[in-house]
């Protein structure tokens, strides 16, 4: 492991919701970053919400405050690997999650998350906080 870790939406809404476990592991982590992906599904709850304009002022803050990953042609390649990986495995998950597993692989960063299925990606280190 290098320390540094890449959040899924799960542990961001965590964060939000003030969960104390993923705020100590926070406090001890030097290098955090957020999927673009996860900002996306991020502001879609938000206009899913009733406090709309709360909630994505709060992704914008948050957003701001962190380093954000994008996608590029190298992550496009570890999706594909991913992808093709898990159908012959025949353990599909959720695209959304594909995209931040080929970042995971891509930099090599473990992927922080609640999802037991990214445990099927052999290419990446996971922890559930």
């Amino acid at each position: 492991m290098n320390g540094k870790f890449i959040l899924d939406t799960n542990i961001v809404i965590a964060l939000f919701a003030n969960d104390i476990a993923v705020q100590q592991r926070l406090g001890a982590t030097e290098h955090v970053f957020i999927p673009s992906i996860v900002l996306g599904e991020l502001y879609y709850g938000a206009y899913k919400s009733i406090n709309i304009k709360e909630n994505i002022s709060k992704i914008n803050e948050f957003a701001q405050a962190n380093s954000i990953l994008v996608c590029d042609m190298k992550t496009a390649s570890h999706y594909g690997r991913i992808k093709n990986d898990i159908r012959i495995k025949g353990c599909p998950i959720p695209e959304n999650d594909i995209w931040i597993a080929a970042l995971g692989s891509q930099y090599q960063f473990t992927v922080v998350s609640r999802d037991e299925h990214f445990e099927e990606i052999e290419s990446i280190t996971i922890e559930k906080w």
